[in-house]
């Protein structure tokens, strides 16, 4: 049962470290806008797999903390 109360957890960890390690790359807003509609894009085509819905949760993450990233950026 803990491991399905923290299954959800790797979904949201997992698309953060891999933002953190493009965040110290020093990429463009551009690119982080591809990343974002991709990653929009990947979740959306992945609930309609029947293996893949499952972690729907990592594309969507990646958008989701993106999109926070490049609010971050726009604000300094």
């Amino acid at each position: 049962m803990l491991s399905r109360a923290l299954g959800s957890g790797w979904g949201v960890i997992l698309p953060g470290m891999v933002i953190a390690g493009l965040a110290c790359t020093d990429l463009s807003l551009a690119v982080w806008k591809v990343i974002i509609a991709s990653g929009l894009l990947i979740s959306s085509a992945m609930i309609w797999h029947k293996q893949l819905r499952h972690f729907v949760l990592l594309p969507s993450c990646v958008a989701l903390i993106a999109g926070m990233w490049v609010l971050v950026m726009n604000l300094n």
